[in-house]
């Protein structure tokens, strides 16, 4: 496997975890601290730490320093290649899709054209 896929999988498997997902959500709007981060949930700082070295891991996440805080960032690129990798495969299903509707269109027109000839 190499780097790509094993990034992709670290991503998806972070992502795969509800409370992961409340985490990026919430960091979408601003960096947050994880006892800010623990807040919403009924789970130790602890876990929600843990939470966060695995989204680190997957590069969804970093850390700064700011004095005594250590705030959490959303790594926008990284959810940009995500969604990058996502959409070339979204494009390929969305080319078939209009390949399939043009062939029923020209089926429903040579029905149509057939149908109208054996009218009386």
């Amino acid at each position: 496997m190499n780097t790509d896929e094993a990034d992709l999988d670290r991503a998806f498997l972070a992502l795969a975890d509800p409370a992961r997902r409340r985490i990026i959500a919430r960091l979408s709007r601003g960096p947050a601290t994880v006892n800010e981060l623990a807040e919403p949930f009924e789970i130790s700082k602890q876990a929600v730490s843990k939470h966060i070295q695995v989204l680190e891991q997957a590069q969804l996440v970093t850390r700064s320093r700011d004095a005594q805080r250590r705030p959490v960032h959303l790594n926008p690129a990284r959810l940009e290649a995500l969604t990058a990798w996502i959409g070339q495969y979204r494009l390929v299903r969305e080319e078939q899709f209009r390949s399939l509707d043009a062939v029923l269109s020209t089926e429903t027109a040579v029905k149509g054209g057939q149908q109208a000839k054996e009218l009386p």
